[in-house]
């Protein structure tokens, strides 16, 4: 073998065998970003649906801080978020989406679970998987005190009235029962409702008791009717549950963290999230 040959055989083996090293080199950084991923727990939410969940400027109240942002994530939801990362002894991370895309988020993989005070209907649950509830509820309307629905008693009562709730909602869904209504266009949040109602532009909106006592407490222009025969709804309308993907193997431990807490619990955190919520929530 030529002298010229070797030098070109000894060069060919060094750039293979500097190839399969920074091969490895990628396969153990890959392995490593999986492995600090795994000891996090991304929970979406929208952060504006007090006394759920809501945005605000620091970490006073048990405030957990919102991913990418100087702000913090307070409410019901965060407190069973917390309880349940420490249960699968992960860090919790909060993940501030919009309501129609915390299904898209959870399915490719941008968050682990959703918790949002989202009902587990059979339509969600063709997509992804839910937890055991973590709340129970029922529908109310919100309206104007001193306005012409304030003293409404039943669905018949609100017949004329300008009513509407969130877009992909079963709340949305019931304002069919109402006779004669006029069902206004859905909106995007419930903040975006409470100023609508504020201005005038809607007479009322559907919404779970929980928000319903927020908006009240934050708004004394604001009350909420409690129906004599109020809307027919499913368990799965007003209750509300984990979100997570199809077949995710923590859902036997989520659900045993979630059924540890007693009912009267599930109330005492709920009247704190209230009583927490910031005045503008």
């Amino acid at each position: 073998m030529s002298k010229t040959l070797k030098i070109l055989m000894t060069t060919l083996l060094a750039v293979v065998l500097l190839a399969a090293c920074g091969k490895a080199d990628e396969g153990t950084s890959t392995s490593t970003s999986n492995s600090k991923e795994s000891d996090v727990f991304k929970v979406g939410l929208e952060a504006g649906y007090a006394p759920f969940n809501w945005t605000q400027n620091d970490d006073s109240n048990g405030a957990v801080k919102i991913e990418g942002s100087q702000e913090y994530a307070g409410g019901y939801d965060v407190e069973i978020a917390k309880r349940v990362a420490e249960a699968l002894g992960k860090e919790l991370v909060i993940v501030k989406t919009e309501w129609d895309g915390l299904l898209p988020a959870l399915q490719t993989g941008v968050i682990d679970a959703i918790i949002a005070g989202m009902s587990p209907t059979d339509k969600r649950k063709e997509v992804i998987d839910f937890s055991d509830n973590y709340y129970t509820s029922q529908f109310v309307i919100v309206t104007k005190a001193g306005g012409a629905f304030e003293n409404a008693k039943t669905l018949e009562d609100f017949a004329g009235a300008k009513i509407t709730s969130q877009l992909n909602t079963t709340n949305y869904d019931v304002i069919d029962q109402i006779p004669d209504v006029k069902k206004e266009v859905a909106m995007e949040s419930f903040s975006h409702m409470r100023v609508a109602l504020e201005s005038g532009a809607i007479d009322g909106y559907v919404a779970e008791r929980p928000e319903a006592i927020s908006a009240t407490t934050a708004n004394q222009n604001f009350k909420y009717v409690e129906l004599e025969k109020g809307f027919k709804t499913e368990e799965a309308d007003t209750a509300v549950a984990i979100g997570l993907v199809k077949g995710d193997e923590n859902i036997d431990l989520i659900n045993e963290t979630l059924n540890a807490i007693s009912e009267e619990e599930r109330q005492q955190i709920m009247d704190q999230a209230i009583e927490n919520q910031p005045a503008a929530q």
